[in-house]
């Protein structure tokens, strides 16, 4: 991507977006982190309401601040 430049980062102008591999690799992987994060919260719901499981502890009763 540094290569090709801003330019692979950008929707361009225009009717349709035509992009090259690197380009839709590149892009496709920005969701891939949502999607992750997005399928815990969901597993951790099922859990504690559906299966009746104990919550998982926050970031600040982990660090010992709470």
């Amino acid at each position: 991507m540094n290569i090709a430049g801003v330019e692979s980062t950008v929707r361009p102008d225009g009717d349709g977006y035509r992009s090259n591999e690197w380009m839709s690799m590149f892009l496709g992987s920005r969701s891939g982190t949502i999607w992750g994060g997005t399928a815990e919260i969901q597993r951790n719901i099922v859990g504690e309401r559906a299966l009746g499981l104990p919550k998982e502890p926050s970031a600040e009763e982990t660090r010992g601040l709470k």
